[in-house]
């Protein structure tokens, strides 16, 4: 398959990679992991060699991206997240911040299945790629967290 200009990648996968994002690191280091993801892809880009699934690959940068970031919040010192800052970007996702928290509050693995399956609308095995996980992982990862964020919800 073809590759479309990068200008026109971005701009088809820009919402969905930044919804990921706040979804995996918060509204916070969103827009930092957003830069970085998109930087990276800048430089990969020339070299891939098939576009069939650029949605799957910029997602697993992305969530690369967030994980370095949660290594480096990590090792900052005095840092104080506000989890009523948390805001939904716009687009149809949901834009109660209460679900954003909860969806934050999940385990990594189930967090990441949800943002990236639910989120970022990936199949499982893609899912299971970008977690380097089997497809039948990725599927019990996103399933587990939907559970535990109905569970928060009907609590409510």
């Amino acid at each position: 398959m073809h590759l479309p200009p990068f200008s026109v990648f971005l701009e088809r996968e820009r919402d969905v990679v930044y919804r990921v994002l706040v979804g995996l690191v918060g509204p916070d280091d969103a827009d930092d992991c957003f830069q970085e993801t998109f930087i990276k892809a800048l430089r990969a880009y020339p070299d891939l060699r098939d576009g069939h699934n650029l949605r799957g690959w910029v997602l697993t940068i992305a969530r690369r991206t967030a994980i370095d970031a949660a290594r480096a919040r990590g090792r900052r010192p005095g840092r104080l997240d506000d989890p009523d800052a948390i805001q939904a970007p716009p687009g149809p996702e949901p834009s109660d911040p209460a679900l954003w928290r909860a969806v934050r509050a999940l385990p990594p693995r189930q967090r990441a299945a949800v943002a990236l399956h639910h989120v970022g609308g990936l199949p499982y095995a893609e899912v299971g790629a970008a977690m380097g996980c089997s497809e039948e992982a990725a599927r019990r990862s996103a399933f587990e967290g939907i559970r535990r964020l109905r569970e928060v919800w009907d609590g409510r």
